[in-house]
């Protein structure tokens, strides 16, 4: 490996008296940062103190520069950013843009940013899997490099891009992993030569031996162990749960070792680590999965081909990021037994784990660092550099237990990013239930938190108001005890939380304008909501993008939505068996849809414009096709 960078810089929290950056290496360096604002004097920053490093590998670097500035940068304007790096204290500095010119927009000499604390356009979505092909076999666009195509087109003008890019789950996907991704995987952690990660209760010694010897591609249920008391635990974690009302997930690829997560990061992010890596398909590949692998291979190689967009783009915008189930694994938390099961057995236990502590490292650490404190992020270096002793197990423990992955940033309206998956409601009546999403706790302090504001855009990673249907179909299987057949998440799936959440709605010193920001579904929508028990009800906006790259099935997608429009119309007996009679809820209609069309399917990016009071003015769904499509304004006689 010739070059050191790998992956970066990702902007994260840009203020103007504070900035973060997400980078990896190939080798440890010191950072120089200079800034250039259009409308003020350049700053040049050494970094020594201000960056912190995590060393991943023998030839992997993590560095996370959070840098307090003591001249504050100018909001609304252009402000350029040279990032160097040398290797030792007497070295020469290298620019990254000379490793990777690729991240300079047309007519730009370095790359930059835009300070825009008032927010007037926001960019947004979930959802993205490299291998995601469609049924007739063609790969999904990339809902990122839309993005990036956005900001190209307005590069003369950047003050009006975006503020902000906010990714609200699945990121990556540790569960879905296609076969040739896995190789990809393994032959980049040849040159990055990691650690060997001791893995417990299964017949191979150490990640060294799943990386090499045994990779078990499209096999990886088989090293689960089993015994009768396991029967659940492959069922719940590992084996491909199929789900014939919405999707057929496949787990056989699962990522196990705290190294595969790691690479994978680097792999979906930036376009440089596929330089030192390939696809090739190895001599393991059993038999039958070979079809499947060719056809996998292609969907991979088109979404590599869009990497360098992917790259640019969160080089310039502010990223914010949320987890949700696939960034660790499917269903994760989904009720009380999912949890005893999983956590109950050490090697599942691990694998969710070491996706846990990938997150923190690569998205969860750049939202907040003033969450995590110093003894975490040593905690953390200290599992790095000897993954599988005590220390990582300590780690986990602490992760698991963790309350603190929501954020919010200072922004107006403010944003609020919370977390839905690991402060779960548990089920009084039955642990197999579905879990509520937030526990009454949480809840509690979300309400604190948005005393005093007027507006607010919430980050929900699952919609708050989803398609009627699609709960009702969840409640069913749920009640047949198959809530893992349909993925039985959703905020009306437990009563406490869904009467606490709609109370905090209802509550006197709600902020007027309350934007709803969800991805997690695969389909995009935009609802508008109305208490019908209050006259100054207000303002409510549930707003949907998913995926970046993921779709619903398309037949079967059509005719959920079209039997939810007959089913729950405004004359519909149905709406007063639902936790939500007490609200109005106003589908705003795709411009380019059919008469009874409400929601949209097809990969792409959210983009939200706002007004001075924080309330949408243009909602759309920028396709990776090209195509755009707009949420009209609401249509009075449809609401339900």
């Amino acid at each position: 490996m010739g070059r050191e960078l790998l992956a970066g810089p990702v902007l994260r929290r840009m203020q103007p008296d504070r900035i973060t950056l997400w980078l990896a290496t190939s080798a440890p360096v010191q950072w120089q940062l200079t800034l250039h604002p259009e409308n003020g004097e350049s700053q040049t920053h050494d970094l020594a103190v201000q960056c912190r490093e995590l060393k991943v590998a023998e030839r992997y670097y993590i560095y996370l520069i959070d840098l307090p500035l003591q001249q504050a940068l100018s909001e609304n304007c252009w402000i350029g950013y040279a990032l160097s790096y040398r290797q030792g204290d007497h070295g020469s500095w290298i620019n990254i843009t000379e490793e990777a010119p690729h991240l300079l927009y047309p007519g730009k000499n370095t790359l930059g940013f835009v300070i825009k604390p008032k927010v007037n356009h926001v960019l947004h979505g979930s959802c993205r899997k490299p291998h995601y092909l469609r049924k007739e076999g063609k790969a999904a666009g990339d809902g990122l490099a839309r993005a990036d195509q956005h900001l190209e087109k307005h590069a003369g003008n950047p003050t009006e891009w975006p503020s902000m890019l906010v990714m609200s789950g699945d990121q990556i996907y540790t569960d879905d992993v296609a076969g040739p991704m896995l190789v990809a995987i393994h032959r980049l952690l040849e040159q990055l030569n990691p650690p060997a990660e001791p893995l417990c209760c299964t017949q191979l010694e150490d990640s060294a031996e799943l990386h090499h010897q045994q990779p078990h591609y499209y096999t990886r249920h088989e090293l689960l162990p089993k015994t009768k008391a396991n029967k659940d635990l492959r069922t719940v974690l590992f084996t491909g749960v199929k789900k014939p009302v919405f999707t057929t997930d496949s787990a056989r690829n699962h990522l196990i070792s705290l190294a595969e997560v790691m690479a994978m990061y680097l792999l979906v992010w930036s376009p440089i680590p596929w330089r030192y890596t390939d696809m090739a398909m190895p001599a393991g590949i059993p038999e039958e999965f070979e079809e499947r692998y060719e056809l996998q291979r292609q969907a991979v190689q088109e979404f590599v081909a869009e990497l360098s967009s992917v790259h640019r783009l969160m080089a310039h915008l502010p990223v914010a990021m949320m987890f949700d189930d696939h960034d660790v694994t499917d269903d994760w938390n989904l009720s009380a037994e999912w949890e005893e099961t999983a956590y109950g057995e050490p090697f599942s236990r691990r694998i969710i784990g070491n996706a846990l502590v990938a997150y923190l490292i690569c998205q969860g650490w750049g939202n907040a660092p003033e969450n995590f404190s110093n003894a975490m992020m040593q905690r953390c270096e200290s599992a790095l550099q000897t993954p599988g002793q005590q220390v990582h197990e300590e780690l986990i423990s602490q992760l698991i237990a963790f309350r603190g992955w929501q954020y919010q940033w200072n922004t107006t309206p403010v944003l609020m990013v919370i977390d839905t998956r690991t402060n779960r409601w548990r089920s009084e009546r039955n642990a197999a239930h579905p879990s509520g999403l937030m526990d009454w706790e949480s809840l509690s302090e979300l309400q604190q938190r948005l005393l005093g504001h007027e507006s607010v855009l919430l980050v929900s990673p699952a919609p708050v108001f989803g398609v009627k249907l699609i709960e009702t179909i969840q409640k069913i299987f749920t009640w047949f005890g198959k809530p893992l057949m349909v993925d039985a998440e959703n905020w009306m799936a437990h009563r406490g939380a869904a009467n606490t959440l709609l109370n905090l709605f209802r509550h006197g010193k709600t902020p007027k304008n309350f934007v709803i920001l969800s991805g997690d579904v695969h389909y995009s929508f935009a609802y508008e909501v109305e208490l019908r028990s209050r006259k100054n009800s207000p303002n409510i906006w549930q707003i949907t993008s998913s995926g970046f790259r993921n779709e619903f099935p398309r037949k079967l997608l059509d005719t959920l939505d079209r039997l939810n429009r007959w089913m729950y119309a405004p004359w519909s007996p149905l709406n007063w068996f639902t936790k939500r009679r007490k609200m109005r809820i106003v589908p705003r209609k795709p411009d380019h849809g059919s008469r009874g069309e409400r929601l949209v399917n097809g990969s792409g990016v959210g983009l939200l414009t706002l007004n001075s009071q924080g309330a949408p003015v243009l909602i759309q769904q920028l396709l990776a096709d090209g195509d755009s499509i707009e949420f009209r304004k609401r249509m009075e006689d449809e609401a339900h």
